[in-house]
C-alpha cells in the first residue's frame, strides 16, 4: 500500500499558506473571506496548510492581491507534487526520468505496460492494489504520463508484451476488447512499437519480471524494475548493462512486429 501524506506536509502547500499569510498582513480572516467570497474557517485552514487550495480560489486570490499569477502557479505546482505522492515508492523518480527520455524499451510480463494502457484497465487493476479513495489520483497520473507519446518530439517507445498479458482479463471482457483495440490503434503511431513473446517460448528471464530501459540523447541510459510495489532506478553502469542484456534475450523470443499484431488481433477476435 502506497504511503499516505498528510496535506500539510508537502513543501508546495506550506509555501501557500505562508504566502497566503503574508498578503494577508493586518487585514482579519474575517474581513479576506468577506472580501474573495469565502469563509473564515477555510482561510484558516489554507493558512494552517491543513486544507488544498482550489483552482478558483488561487485565481481570486491572485485577482484580490494582484499577484501576477503567484498563487495560480503555488497550486499548479501542489498539484504536481501530490500526482507524483501518489505514485509506488521509487516511481515518481522513474517518471521524471522518462518524461526526458528518447527512447523507452520496455518488457511487460502480466500486465499491459503502463503507457499503452487505457484509463478503463488502468482503473481494473488499481482497485485491486490501491484503497478506493485514491483510485482516480492513481488513474489520472498514468494518463498523464502518456501525453509524452503525442508531444511535439515524442519518444520513440519500444513494448515488448508477454502473451499472458494480452490474455489476462483485467477488468472482464469489455475492457480487454477495449485495451487490446487500443494496442493496435497506438501501434500505428510511427514512435510506437509493439511486439509479443509468445507462450509458446521457452522459458527466459523475463519471467524474473517486467523492466523499462529509458535512453537520452546526452546522458547515460537507466533502467527501471519493480518487485513487491516497490520500485528500483537503475544508474550505476554495470546494472543498466545487465539490463540491457536482459531485454536483450527476451525479445530475441519476440515475434516480429506484423506477428505480433496478427496475435493481438486474434486474441481480440476471441473475446
Amino acid at each position: 500500500m502506497v504511503a499516505k501524506r498528510e496535506p500539510y506536509e508537502v513543501p508546495a502547500i506550506r509555501a501557500f499558506a505562508a504566502e497566503l499569510t503574508a498578503w494577508r498582513g493586518t487585514m482579519s480572516k474575517v474581513e479576506l473571506a468577506e472580501r474573495l467570497g469565502y469563509t473564515p474557517q477555510l482561510i484558516g485552514q489554507l493558512e494552517a496548510g491543513k486544507n488544498i487550495p482550489s483552482e478558483q480560489f488561487s485565481e481570486d486570490a491572485d485577482t484580490f492581491f494582484k499577484t501576477n499569477g503567484l498563487f495560480l502557479r503555488l497550486w499548479k505546482l501542489i498539484m504536481e507534487t501530490r500526482r507524483l505522492a501518489v505514485l509506488p515508492p521509487g516511481f515518481s523518480k522513474y517518471v521524471q526520468f522518462e518524461g526526458q527520455a528518447g527512447t523507452i524499451r520496455a518488457y511487460s510480463l502480466v500486465v499491459i505496460q503502463g503507457l499503452l494502457q487505457t484509463p478503463e484497465y488502468a482503473r481494473a487493476i488499481l482497485l485491486a492494489l490501491q484503497p478506493p479513495d485514491t483510485v482516480d489520483q492513481f488513474v489520472t497520473a498514468r494518463m498523464e504520463r502518456q501525453a509524452i507519446l503525442t508531444r511535439e518530439k515524442p519518444p520513440r517507445l519500444w513494448v515488448t508484451l508477454d502473451e499472458r498479458a494480452l490474455r489476462c482479463l483485467i477488468g472482464g471482457r469489455e475492457v480487454m476488447r477495449g485495451q487490446l483495440q487500443h494496442l493496435l490503434e497506438v501501434s500505428k503511431r510511427p514512435n510506437i512499437m509493439i511486439d509479443v513473446v509468445p507462450q509458446s517460448a521457452e522459458s527466459h528471464v523475463g519471467l524474473e519480471g517486467s523492466l523499462v530501459l529509458l535512453g537520452f540523447a546526452n546522458e547515460p541510459d537507466i533502467a527501471y524494475t519493480e518487485s513487491s510495489g516497490r520500485g528500483q532506478v537503475v544508474e550505476d553502469a554495470a546494472g543498466v548493462s545487465d539490463f540491457h542484456v536482459r531485454y536483450d534475450l527476451i525479445r530475441g523470443h519476440a515475434l516480429p512486429v506484423a506477428e505480433s499484431r496478427k496475435l493481438i488481433e486474434s486474441i481480440l477476435e476471441g473475446l
